[in-house]
Formats: C-alpha cells, sequence, structure tokens
C-alpha cells in the first residue's frame, strides 16, 4: 500500500474516530467563509455608508478566531500523535523511515483539513446567505437568494486555514523525524506533568487565585478601562492558578480523607477522573478562559442587541423631526421650503417647548436614582399640541380635564410617576394631576419632547411661560429616503455656519439605517467569536473523554464481571461527566453573569428596565450557550455510554 492510500484510509478513520473535532473544523470554515462573504460583498457595503468600517472589524474578529481554531488544530495534531505513537512506531519498525512516517501523518491531516474546509465552504455560503437576509432586512431592502460563491472570500479562507494546518503540521513533522521509536510507542503513556507536588505550594496558590479572582472580578465590575486590564490581568492568574492547585490537589484530598474516597461510587470516579484533573491544570485553565470570554462577549452582543432596538423604538417616533433650541419663528423656513416640494407629508406640527417654573418634577424623577436630569426646569407642552401629536400617531385619545395637567414619561419612568400626586402651580393656577401615558414620543434625548417625561397643561397656562425648543414633528406618507435626509442635513449644516445653535434632525430611516449599521458591526461580530469560543471549548473536553473509550471499556468490562449493575454504572459515568464539564464552567459563570449584570445597568436609564429584564437577558444568555454546551456533551455521553458499557444480561 503506498503512502498515499495509507494516508487517505488514516484520514478517514481519523475523521470517525474524532468526529467532533471534525465537525467543529467544518462548523468553524462554514462560519469563517461566511463572515468573510460579508467583508467582499459590495451589495452590503452599499447599503450604508458607516459599514464601511465593517470589514475591519470582521477581519479583526476572525484573525482571534483563526487563534483560536489554531490552537484547537496544534492541541487536536499533537493529542493525535500522542496516542497514536504506537501506531507510527510500529511503522518505523517495519521499514519506513522517520520522514516518511512524518510525511504520512502530514498527509493525513492534511486530507482531514482539506475536505473539512471544502464541507465548511459549502456549509459556509448557506450560513452568509442567513447573515445577507438578516442584513438587508435589518435595512428594509429587497431579498433574493443567490446561491453564490465570492473566490475573494474562498482565497481568504484558504488562506486562514493554510495557517493553521501548515504551522501545526510542520510542528508535528519536525516532532516525528526526531523522535525515537521507543518514545512513539511509549507517547500514549506519557500524560501533562503534575505542575505542583506539594501540598504547601498547592494551598498558597489556591489562597492567591482565590484572592485575585475576586480582586478582579470586582475591577471590572467598577467599568473603567485601565481598572478593567487590571481586572482581567486578575481573572487570568485566578483561572490559571485555581486549576493548577485545585485540579493538583483532587488526588492528594481524597488520599487523606479515605472515608469519603470509599463511598458510594466515589472511589470509581475518583480513580477515573483523578489521572486527568491532577495532569490537566493548564489545559482546563485555558478552557476555563475560554468560556469566561464567550459569556462576556454573548453578554455584550445581547445587550447591545437590547440598546439598539430600545434606539429604534424610542429614539423618535415620528418620521421627521427637527428641534432647534434657537427660538426664531423662521427657523424651520428653509426645511419647509424643501420638504414641501419633495418630501410627502401626510400630516404635521409645529410647536414649542415651554420652561417650567422650577424643577419640582424633576427632582421627584431624581429620587429614584434612575432618571438623568438634562434640563434645570421641568419641559412642558400645551395640550392642545399634545392631542394633535397623539392623533397624528395614533394613539388612543385621551382628555385633559380643567385644572388637572397630565404626564407624559418614558415606560421605565410610568410606575414612579403613577405615584406623583403632587399639585402643579403655574402663576396663579393650581393644577391636579390628571393621569399618566407612556407610549412612545420621542423622549429619550435632551432636545426631545422633555427628557424622560414632559407636563402637559392647559393653553392658557402655557402662554405665559417661557420657551425651551421649537420643533417641527412629521408623518409622511411614505419612508424617507436616505437622499431626502442628507438634503435636509446639509440646509441644516448650511445655516449653522452663519447661525449661532445647532439644529437636532431625526429621521426613522435615517435612524433605522444608523442601528442597522451598528447592529452589523457589533453583535454579529461579537456573537461569532462566542460561538467558536464555545465550540473550541466544548471540543477539547469532548476529544479528552472520548480518547479514553478503550480504558474505559476496559474498566466497565471488570466491574461487570465483579458484580456491578448496569443502571450504577451508568450513574457513575453520568456523574463524572457532571464534574468534568462542570468545573472550567463554574468560575466563568461566577465571573461572567455579575460582569453582563453590571454592563446592563450602565446603560441610559429606560435601555433595560429593570432587574427583572436584566435576569431575562442573563437568562437567554446562558440558554445560548447551553444549547451548544450541553449538545457537545449530551453526543460525548451518548457515545461512550454505547460503546464502553456492558449489554444488558
Amino acid at each position: 500500500m503506498t503512502l498515499s492510500k495509507l494516508s487517505l484510509r488514516n484520514a478517514r478513520r481519523q475523521a470517525r474516530d474524532y468526529l467532533v473535532y471534525f465537525v467543529t473544523i467544518v462548523m468553524s470554515a462554514a462560519l469563517i467563509y461566511a463572515f468573510n462573504g460579508l467583508v467582499f460583498s459590495q451589495e452590503i457595503r452599499r447599503l450604508s455608508a458607516a459599514l464601511e468600517v465593517m470589514p475591519l472589524i470582521i477581519v479583526l474578529a476572525s484573525i482571534v478566531v483563526v487563534c483560536i481554531i489554531g490552537w484547537l488544530v496544534q492541541y487536536t495534531i499533537s493529542f493525535m500523535l500522542t496516542r497514536r505513537g504506537r501506531e507510527l512506531g510500529t511503522y518505523i519498525l517495519t521499514g519506513l523511515e522517520n520522514s516518511q512516517v512524518a510525511r504520512l501523518f502530514f498527509l493525513e491531516n492534511l486530507a482531514v483539513g482539506g475536505i473539512a474546509l471544502l464541507l465548511g465552504t459549502i456549509l459556509g455560503n448557506l450560513i452568509f446567505q442567513a447573515l445577507r437576509a438578516v442584513m438587508l432586512t435589518l435595512f428594509r431592502a429587497p431579498y433574493t437568494f443567490r446561491f453564490s460563491f465570492s473566490l475573494n472570500a474562498v482565497l481568504l479562507t484558504i488562506f486562514y486555514f493554510a495557517l493553521v494546518y501548515l504551522f501545526a503540521l510542520f510542528r508535528s513533522r519536525r516532532r516525528i523525524r526526531t523522535m525515537k521509536i521507543c518514545d512513539l510507542i511509549y507517547s500514549d503513556r506519557q500524560n501533562e506533568k503534575e505542575l505542583l507536588k506539594k501540598s504547601r505550594s498547592r494551598r498558597k496558590i489556591f489562597v492567591i487565585s482565590i484572592i485575585s479572582g475576586l480582586i478582579g472580578t470586582i475591577l471590572l465590575l467598577l467599568r473603567s478601562l485601565p481598572l478593567g486590564i487590571l481586572g482581567s490581568a486578575c481573572i487570568i492568574v485566578f483561572l490559571y492558578g485555581f486549576f493548577i492547585s485545585f485540579s493538583s490537589g483532587v488526588p492528594a484530598y481524597f488520599d487523606k480523607r479515605p472515608g469519603k474516597k470509599y463511598k458510594g461510587h466515589t472511589l470509581l470516579i475518583f480513580r477515573t477522573l483523578s489521572a486527568k484533573l491532577a495532569t490537566m491544570g493548564v489545559v482546563m485553565a485555558t478552557i476555563a478562559l475560554l468560556l469566561t470570554a464567550t459569556l462576556i462577549t454573548e453578554g455584550a452582543g445581547m445587550l447591545f442587541h437590547v440598546l439598539l432596538q430600545d434606539r429604534n423604538e424610542q429614539t423618535t417616533c415620528f418620521d421627521l423631526f427637527i428641534s432647534s433650541f434657537e427660538r426664531d419663528s423662521t427657523r424651520f423656513d428653509e426645511y419647509l421650503a424643501y420638504i414641501d416640494g419633495n418630501v410627502p407629508i401626510r400630516e404635521s406640527r409645529q410647536y414649542d417647548i415651554y420652561r417650567g417654573k422650577d424643577t419640582q418634577v424633576t427632582r421627584y424623577a431624581i429620587s429614584d436614582g434612575d432618571y438623568w436630569q438634562s434640563f434645570d426646569y421641568d419641559t412642558i407642552m400645551k395640550a392642545s399640541d399634545y392631542l394633535a401629536l397623539r392623533a397624528m400617531l395614533g394613539y388612543p385619545e385621551v382628555s385633559l380635564k380643567p385644572g388637572q395637567y397630565l404626564i407624559h414619561c418614558m415606560p421605565y419612568l410610568e410606575k414612579r410617576m403613577d405615584s406623583y400626586n403632587e399639585p402643579l402651580t403655574i402663576d396663579d393656577q393650581t393644577l391636579l394631576p390628571g393621569g399618566v401615558y407612556s407610549e412612545g414620543f420621542t423622549q429619550s434625548l435632551w432636545d426631545g419632547n422633555g427628557r424622560g417625561f414632559l407636563l402637559i397643561i392647559p393653553d392658557d397656562a402655557a402662554a405665559a411661560l417661557p420657551v425651551s425648543h421649537n420643533i417641527y414633528a412629521a408623518m409622511t406618507e411614505e419612508p424617507m429616503t436616505m437622499e431626502q435626509y442628507n438634503r435636509i442635513n446639509e440646509i441644516r449644516d448650511n445655516r449653522d455656519e452663519v447661525i449661532s445653535g445647532y439644529d437636532t434632525i431625526f429621521c426613522k430611516t435615517q435612524i433605522e439605517h444608523e442601528n442597522a449599521s451598528t447592529y452589523a458591526i457589533t453583535v454579529f461580530p461579537l456573537f461569532y467569536l462566542a460561538l467558536v469560543l464555545t465550540m473550541v471549548s466544548a471540543t477539547i473536553l469532548t476529544i479528552q473523554q472520548l480518547s479514553e473509550t478503550g480504558r474505559y471499556r476496559r474498566q466497565f468490562e471488570l466491574l461487570h464481571k465483579l458484580g456491578m449493575e448496569r443502571q450504577e454504572m451508568k450513574q457513575a459515568l453520568r456523574r463524572q461527566f457532571i464534574i468534568f464539564y462542570t468545573m472550567p464552567a463554574i468560575p466563568p459563570l461566577l465571573i461572567g453573569i455579575p460582569f453582563i449584570l453590571a454592563l446592563g445597568s450602565a446603560f441610559d436609564p429606560g435601555v433595560v428596565t429593570g432587574p427583572a429584564e436584566l435576569l431575562a437577558i442573563a437568562g437567554i444568555i446562558l440558554a445560548l450557550f447551553l444549547s451548544i454546551y450541553l449538545l457537545y456533551i449530551g453526543l460525548a455521553y451518548n457515545s461512550l455510554k454505547k460503546n464502553v458499557l456492558p449489554d444488558e444480561d
């Protein structure tokens, strides 16, 4: 049999024996190709000028992904070389040269990588179509399915994989060429050396790592960049110190406590896991670090999704909204001259926001701690303007009874304002609370219809108040185009060169485009990273478990002969899996979830409406993470259960 045929046969066997690894490489290639497709898509780039930066963001994310995949490939190839050392040593004993065996190993792994790349590229095109559909939907552009390959995306994906595989394979090839036969044959008996053998050193490192982890988590929650960098370094020290000391200390712990060691199935689980846990400290810490990064990137992506969704809903409820603090009756004339001739207006209104005499309601809102003050006065609107705007927006009719005032606020303030029952004094009129409403009303920014809330009073009471700012609001017959918005912007920029002040212009189309662009360059790459990080971490753990199939089979066959029931063996195997997969996941959960909750609390008031929504977001993040993580655990458990447990008698 020629080396080429032997390489292909071994490649098929490798893809079968390490199916989880092969599938992960295929999925990684698919994701890399799909995002490379976005980089080179002119159709996507033409959607918005803000997307010009997207290729750079995706390339940076892909570089991180390639480094992570590179570690997976390097680790797996080195692991396979160790496990197959006896087979490769036998080839040398039969007369092959070390260089020939090295070439054989090189070719079979190159074949596996090539097939994975081919399948990944085909699958990646489907993923690219899904991403393309989402992008076009975000920009309200028409979508038609087109199954076509981007040559540039294919070449860049091949370049990334060539870097990953050639680096790992040349290292393994050099290693095989320099190894002795005895080293190859007995390589599967060599494990990662136990780093800490003295119990005193273990205890010291364990205590230092716990302290470092607590300090790092606190520093991350302070929301300061320099302290955040220092906190990240402390977290890394914690993870490596914790797993090196904890994993090395597990055997010592049970050796000193024989009562616990021989209780139930502890001895079986202890003997099975001790070899791994005592020698896998660095690998476990690296996986825990990757899982921590997974939760943080996934959490950031989810929070940005919530933020951008809130911006779409709260920035403006009008198709066109122009606000000016110039308080000039002719301020909007140039805008209106263009709008009247070029934008089909269904309904519009020009009105004033007034300055209250004091900050009576503002002080009440601030006392809750969730409100950011923008004015040194309460903002007020005439009842006639308010009722007309509600009708323009299609909201239910409301009435303002004589001697009363209304409050219109953002949803997060509604419960707070419902409890406000103080009278409002305007000159010689005393007004009582008449109701609270919280539909979208362009109140999220300081130059809208009040910041967070607005008081609505009778027209005669507002007549004597000074004007805060002027507003023009309109609903159009059809969505405005970006060209129309840009032209209105040009009018504003030309006016502001010669007139003091700066008008604020909101256009629903522009807000949607801006948020869609931000979504594409933040949320997409973050979930891209999170998905790859989760798959790589779970794959390393799964490879470690499935590689022990032969030893587990011999162990359970012996236990079966000694009288152990199959149900007891299944229970012991399940507990072993829970411990093995849970250990590297617990520290990331303890670090990542508080960080996500702190990050969500840092947003503007109203973006995340209270602890309940934050906890719901954390729950979704955990569900996304666990859905992938548990899938790998389930595949590994079912495979081992089927292959190592004896059949029913």
